[in-house]
């Protein structure tokens, strides 16, 4: 499930990729636009500066901006970042594998195959998603087989 910490650094990174070419946005303006409280997006943003998404610049005329193009950032690259392995469990996992202690083989688990390929379908999409695609809102289309379950 993605966390508010998440859900807050997509919104802003959202805001971010929507100014215009050399726009800058401080980070009271990102919170009051997004509803998001500002100490927890101070975190937020420092955390996707370190990880090379955004750049800061002080005093006039600063604020921060993306530090590359949206279509470079991955929405997989943003959740992991924010929220960690995006794996539903931890067995499920391919960065942040643990053996569940109640398992007896985790190589017949039944809940760890599902939430593998759970995991694998989540990965696809959000690590083929721009943040340029989310900006914009251009949702992928369901693939015909995939429409009539989900209507």
């Amino acid at each position: 499930m993605l966390t508010k910490k998440g859900k807050y650094g997509l919104k802003a990174l959202v805001d971010l990729a929507r100014l215009g070419p050399g726009e800058t946005a401080f980070i009271t303006e990102i919170a009051q636009r997004n509803n998001i409280p500002k100490k927890f997006l101070d975190t937020i943003l420092l955390e996707l500066r370190n990880a090379g998404m955004l750049r800061s610049k002080k005093g006039p005329g600063g604020g921060y901006s993306l530090s590359r193009p949206a279509s470079d950032i991955r929405i997989g690259h943003v959740i992991r970042t924010l929220d960690g392995p995006l794996a539903p469990i931890r067995c499920a996992s391919r960065t942040a594998y643990e053996v569940c202690e109640d398992c007896n083989d985790p190589d017949t688990c039944q809940v760890r195959v599902s939430m593998t390929t759970v995991r694998d379908a989540m990965a696809a999409i959000l690590d083929s998603m721009t943040l340029e695609e989310f900006a914009a809102d251009k949702s992928m289309p369901l693939e015909p087989s995939e429409e009539k379950r989900a209507g």
